[in-house]
This record gives C-alpha cells, sequence and structure tokens, in this order.
C-alpha cells in the first residue's frame, strides 16, 4: 500500500512529539522551532500566582486555571501545527474545558493566557504573541520582568492582536470581559 510522503514539517512535529525532555524542563513547538526552557524561577511563579489570586477572587465569571497547559495552536505558513504552553491559562468553570483534555489541547474556549518572561523574553513578546493570535485566544497578558511592565493583548486577527496596552508596574491594567476587573500591578514592584 503506498503512502504520502512525510513532508519536512510531519518530521519536525513527529520528532517534537516523540522528545523526551529532562524534569521541569517543558518543550514548546514555535512557528517551526523546538523551544526547550527550563524550570522557571520563584520570581517567575510569584508573578503568575499574583495574577491567578486576583483573577480567582476578583473576575466576574468564575474561571478555571491550568498552569502548564499544552495547547494546540494555528500555524503560519508550512510550519506544523504549534504547540505552545502558556505559562498560565485561563477558560470559564462553565465549559469545563480542562477536564478529561488530552495533553495537547484545542485552544477553543480558553479567555486568556499568561505568559511572564524568563530566557526566552523574545519568544514570549513575539512569536509566542502570533501564535496566541491565530489560535483566536480573545487575551494575552504578558508580564514582562525585564521591562517592568504588564501589557494586554487583545482583539486577535490572523497572525496579530489588533489592540494592545502597556502599563508600567505599579499601575492598575483593566481586564475587560469575561473578567471586568482591573489588575493591580503594585506588587510587581
Amino acid at each position: 500500500m503506498a503512502h504520502e510522503p512525510l513532508t519536512q514539517a510531519d518530521v519536525l512535529l513527529e520528532g517534537f512529539l516523540a522528545l523526551d525532555t529532562p524534569e521541569g524542563f517543558r518543550a514548546e513547538l514555535i512557528e517551526g522551532e523546538i523551544v526547550v526552557t527550563p524550570p522557571p524561577d520563584g520570581d517567575h511563579e510569584e508573578y503568575i500566582n499574583l495574577v491567578l489570586k486576583q483573577v480567582i477572587r476578583r473576575s466576574r465569571t468564575d474561571m478555571d486555571y491550568s498552569g502548564n497547559k499544552g495547547l494546540k495552536l494555528k500555524s503560519g505558513g508550512a510550519c506544523p501545527k504549534n504547540h505552545a504552553i502558556p505559562d498560565g491559562t485561563f477558560a470559564p468553570t462553565e465549559l469545563k474545558l480542562f477536564r478529561g483534555a488530552e495533553s495537547w489541547m484545542p485552544c477553543e474556549g480558553v479567555a486568556m493566557v499568561v505568559e511572564v518572561t524568563s530566557t526566552k523574553a523574545a519568544a514570549d513578546r513575539e512569536a509566542k504573541r502570533r501564535c496566541y493570535a491565530r489560535g483566536g485566544i480573545p487575551l494575552y497578558l504578558l508580564v514582562d520582568r525585564e521591562a517592568s511592565s504588564v501589557t494586554l493583548f487583545r482583539d486577535p486577527e490572523r497572525d496579530d492582536y489588533r489592540q494592545h496596552c502597556t502599563f508600567p508596574f505599579g499601575k492598575p491594567l483593566a481586564l475587560p470581559e469575561p473578567f471586568a476587573f482591573e489588575l493591580e500591578t503594585t506588587e510587581f514592584l
């Protein structure tokens, strides 16, 4: 029986999915490149914790959270489907999006993803932003430790977000529906 020949993208995706990364490390396939990230430092986790607590306590819509959840996202060009692992993923509780989900799940229903910059800050600022926009994720919150700022990207269209606003740490950032509250960033200082 004849089989279709494997494309370079197929080979890359198969190799990526077969990776066995060291404990605590995570591997992602972003715009045709395999990115391996070491375990985060304590400050990185503190920023995630500060966002998580506020969303759980203050969001108008009850939200479920998953840290380091694998998402399958559309790709650009001839690259295989992107496989990104946001630092944090929020979805309305009523959707039960994470229940029974595979290691790599589709992104439909995700309300917001959060990234905190670390060793691969440029990927968080550029490549991952494009991936999340292509996936149609309505909100992308970037906590940029180097710039001491938070940026909210919204209104995804094709390869990017049409709107974004950036505030320095210490200034509140308004999160729109379904969250509908001001994220306080004073503790980020």
